[in-house]
Order: structure tokens, then C-alpha cells, then sequence
């Protein structure tokens, strides 16, 4: 198992990685979510998957077990910037616009998290370590590319499990009821972050420009800064976006 961030520079090395996460996209949302997205020949896209964002996959070989999708929010593509920010604007239809207690950011500092998911194929005793890989993964990435903020649409749970990251985050919206997800807009700060979990299996990290380099042995935190457990029901990654 392991992590590879994928751009528009970078997708040719990778085979049809970048076309099986957009499959798996199409599975998570479209036939086990029913969420009326954009499709064709079988992939999920919409107006954000462009040259201004990333992809992190999470797979085993060509398979692909989670990802998450990162997005410039200084991003433009006709009327549109990234999906928070439309939606504030009031171009989705399908995210309230009172999402968030501030105006939009529009930053090269700041980037947004989105298109979340972890496969039906991961068993739930893996459910955990998956996810892992994921948000590191995205954490690692939007450091590479500068970030020092990440903003996106989470469960409403997420103070139970942002800090086991390593990561320091502020709500920034109220808590909203999306296709049936209580979820709420959250801000991310990087330059908190600190490796906390131990991934046993050492998984390789590619990052953007396409070396690849093995994940550093990470050492768990002191008893005074894990979280509470999150039930197993909880624990799975449920954004809308």
C-alpha cells in the first residue's frame, strides 16, 4: 500500500492511476452515495479537476483504495475558483452559502481539501490506517506545494480526530446538514503539524514532481495529546464535497 500525489505534470508515470481514482470517485459518490455528479465513461469530474489542483491516492498497485483531491483556491476556470468558495458565492446549488463565518480566502498560503473518500474494498480493521495515509498524504502534499492553510467541507466529528494527525484546526462555519452528513467547513493550520501515527508498513509517499522517497517512522504522541477513541462508526472519512 501507499501514497502518490498526482498532477497534470506528474500522471503520465503513473499508467491510469489518475483514471481508476476517478473511478472510484464515481463508485464512493455516484452509486454508493447517489449524488448527482457530473460522469462519463464511468469516472466522476467536475469544473476543479484542472491543472490548479492535486490528487492523492491512497492504492495498492493500480487499485485504489481512498483519495482526496487539493485545489489552489487562487484557481480559476471561467466563473468558477474552488468549490467552498463557489459555493459561497452562490453557484452550487447543492452547499449552502452560509457555509463559511468568513469571506472565501483567495491565498497562494491557503488551499482547498475536497472530492474525500475511502473505497467500500477497505475491510473496517483497515479503515483507520487508510484514512491515515490519506490526510497525511494531503498534508505532506500541500506542504510541498506551499500551503500553510488547508480549508475544507469535514464530518462534524472531526475535533475527535484532526489532533491524532498531528494538525491544529478552527471551525470555520456551522455545522450543516448535506445529503443527510452532518458536516462543517474547517481550517487546517500546517505549521502545527506533527507526525503522530505510526504507519507499521512504512508506506512510499510520490510526491509531486515524481521521486519517490520512503515515509519516516513516526513516533506516537505523549498520553496528554491523543484524543478520545472515535467510535468505529465515526471513524470513517464522510465529507461532502
Amino acid at each position: 500500500m501507499q501514497t502518490t500525489t498526482l498532477s497534470f505534470f506528474n500522471m503520465h508515470e503513473h499508467g491510469q492511476l489518475l483514471v481508476n481514482l476517478l473511478r472510484a470517485r464515481r463508485d464512493s459518490f455516484i452509486v454508493k452515495n447517489s449524488w448527482d455528479l457530473p460522469q462519463a465513461e464511468g469516472l466522476e469530474y467536475d469544473q476543479y479537476d484542472t491543472p490548479a489542483s492535486r490528487w492523492i491516492a491512497v492504492h495498492d498497485g493500480d487499485e485504489v483504495l481512498a483519495g482526496i483531491r487539493l485545489t489552489a483556491t487562487t484557481a480559476k476556470c471561467g466563473m468558477y475558483s474552488y468549490m467552498i468558495r463557489d459555493a459561497q458565492k452562490g453557484l452550487l446549488d447543492t452547499i449552502p452559502s452560509n457555509l463559511l463565518n468568513f469571506e472565501a480566502p483567495v491565498d497562494p498560503d491557503v488551499w482547498e481539501s475536497s472530492r474525500v473518500f475511502v473505497t467500500n474494498a477497505v475491510q473496517a480493521k483497515d479503515r483507520t490506517r487508510v484514512q491515515a495515509l490519506m490526510m497525511q498524504g494531503m498534508i505532506d502534499a500541500a506542504i510541498e506545494l506551499g500551503a500553510k492553510r488547508v480549508i475544507g467541507l469535514v464530518p462534524a466529528v472531526w475535533s475527535r480526530w484532526i489532533g491524532r494527525l498531528g494538525l491544529k484546526a478552527e471551525p470555520a462555519g456551522p455545522v450543516m446538514d448535506l445529503d443527510g452528513w452532518k458536516t462543517q467547513a474547517a481550517l487546517m493550520h500546517l505549521d502545527s503539524y506533527r507526525k503522530t501515527e505510526t504507519i507499521k508498513d512504512k508506506a512510499k509517499s510520490k510526491i509531486v514532481d515524481g521521486t519517490e522517497e520512503k515515509r519516516p517512522e513516526i513516533d506516537r504522541p505523549s498520553a496528554s495529546h491523543r484524543l478520545e477513541s472515535v467510535k468505529p462508526r465515526e471513524q470513517e472519512v464522510r465529507f461532502a464535497s
